[in-house]
């Protein structure tokens, strides 16, 4: 994609020639795509199985230059099922930066997520909330055509629904937009500032979004959780919680399982937790979520977030996530020391 100019060839095409560089990329990239590779509904994770357990929300990586570089995508999945033993993928959530991209972007990168997880994943959820609601519903239509497992969306967070009819009236809206694929509303009132709670959204929702398979649970109020799940007694929905350092209570409560940043570099460790909880050996799985309190105490202190993840990923896997986008800034060097030293030093259950 790039020649010993250091200039992408798709920029080098369109100069000159009144054509669109974003769409010269599109093009270059899709034709460097190996035929076994090219997205439609035939490429859905099939055959499709109960979504539950870990799925990792995904970060989005990133050239030196802020583009996105889905050269690493292939990598990444390999990783995450052969290191970390997650086959669920979040794509562009929060931690992927999915609000800071373009469209197309976004549609690339949920291309790119599903032709690599062909027979290797089995869940590809593609996050195509937008605060433009004919934005949200192209990312939903698309997201179908290439046989994503699921979709899900975020409550519109500048004008915001004030109330449980309008945020309905906007998830079916975009619902709607790909009427076979299982969707899933994304709570995380702490970023959006929709404090609706679930449990309220749960009544009647099936008949007005038929496809309503559950919630991505990003919020501390376990009260809310409980009385969700205490309502779902014949475990229609789905339930996944989204703190991660919360998980072990979740559990407890019933979620069905968990979206979050850490399975991307503590999965496997999270997973023996899971493993722990269900034997049940309560005191080992304690152990696991403690040490992972200990971690993200430490690095919270030091300054937390997307940029940060990136950070801990690129050291972890060893796959260069390159910078977010701004408004985000990069992971200083004294937090990558710091954090890498913490991490290494944690002395797990499991020995390793």
């Amino acid at each position: 994609m790039w020649t010993t100019t250091g200039v992408p060839v798709w920029r080098r095409l369109s100069r000159g020639k009144d054509l669109d560089p974003e769409r010269c990329k599109t093009v270059f990239q899709a034709a460097r795509r190996p035929h076994h590779c090219r997205v439609g509904k035939e490429s859905s994770m099939t055959p499709r199985k109960k979504l539950e357990g870990l799925v990792a929300a995904t970060v989005t990586p990133m050239t030196p230059d802020g583009q996105i570089n889905l050269t690493v995508i292939h990598q990444y999945v390999e990783y995450l099922v052969s290191e970390q033993n997650v086959k669920n993928v979040f794509v562009n959530g929060t931690t992927g930066e999915g609000l800071s991209l373009s469209i197309q972007e976004r549609k690339q990168l949920a291309e790119e997520w599903i032709c690599q997880g062909k027979n290797k994943l089995d869940h590809v959820i593609i996050h195509v909330g937008a605060l433009s609601l004919p934005e949200s519903q192209e990312l939903a239509r698309h997201a179908a055509s290439i046989g994503a497992s699921g979709i899900a969306v975020i409550a519109p967070f500048f004008f915001k629904p004030t109330n449980k009819d309008e945020l309905i009236a906007f998830l079916q809206k975009v619902a709607s937009e790909a009427p076979a694929v299982p969707f899933y509303y994304y709570h995380i009132p702490h970023l959006t500032g929709v404090k609706i709670h679930v449990e309220e959204l749960l009544d009647g929702i099936k008949k007005q979004i038929p496809t309503f398979q559950g919630v991505k649970f990003s919020d501390t109020d376990l009260l809310d959780l409980a009385q969700c799940i205490n309502k779902n007694e014949s475990e229609q929905f789905a339930f996944l919680y989204g703190v991660d350092e919360q998980l072990l209570s979740a559990l407890a409560i019933g979620a069905n399982g968990a979206v979050g940043s850490t399975f991307n570099y503590l999965g496997r460790k999270t997973n023996l937790m899971l493993q722990a909880f269900a034997k049940p050996d309560l005191a080992l799985a304690q152990k696991y979520q403690f040490l992972t309190v200990e971690f993200l105490s430490f690095v919270i202190k030091l300054g937390f977030g997307v940029a940060q993840t990136k950070a801990v990923m690129t050291f972890v896997s060893g796959i260069p996530m390159g910078p977010p986008r701004l408004p985000l800034v990069s992971a200083s060097e004294e937090f990558i020391i710091k954090a890498k030293a913490k991490l290494d030093s944690i002395v797990w259950p499991d020995g390793d």
